[in-house]
């Protein structure tokens, strides 16, 4: 099983960060979360911290685990377990990886097509039962 990070960056405005997939990536075009792949004895914050700074020239200041989902794409032998995180980050984001990004509020969450993966967390956003910034501040 391989590991897989992802962010939800969450402004003071309430709207969330998210990415779209290149057109030349696995997925085109799809939207999800920014964030990667664990790399083999890193800890998931470490990998949280270089994939943010990697996709969107960010610092990440502050991250909690929300929840963890399992999945496995048609098209991967492997099953994913993707760790997400609500994170603070500074600077500006810009699209690095991304073919754009976009900051939308939680109620628009379902406009964006995103990965399969990312369905649960999009609705539990969406609805307001997972509240991002509850989790910073608890911790």
């Amino acid at each position: 099983m391989r590991t897989v990070v992802a962010a939800v960056i969450e402004r003071d405005d309430r709207r969330l960060l998210i990415g779209q997939r290149r057109k030349d990536d696995s997925s085109p075009l799809k939207w999800e979360f920014p964030g990667g792949k664990v790399r083999e004895g890193e800890p998931a914050e470490a990998a949280l911290a270089r994939e943010l700074h990697e996709e969107l020239g960010v610092k990440l200041t502050k991250c909690v685990e929300m929840g963890r989902v399992r999945h496995q794409y048609a098209a991967s032998p492997e099953t994913l377990e993707i760790r997400f995180f609500a994170a603070n980050v500074e600077g500006e984001a810009s699209p690095l990886c991304f073919e754009q990004i976009a900051w939308a509020l939680p109620k628009e969450l379902g406009d964006y097509d995103f990965l399969a993966a990312n369905r649960e967390l999009v609705a539990n956003l969406a609805t307001g039962r997972i509240k991002p910034m509850e989790y910073l501040q608890r911790s």
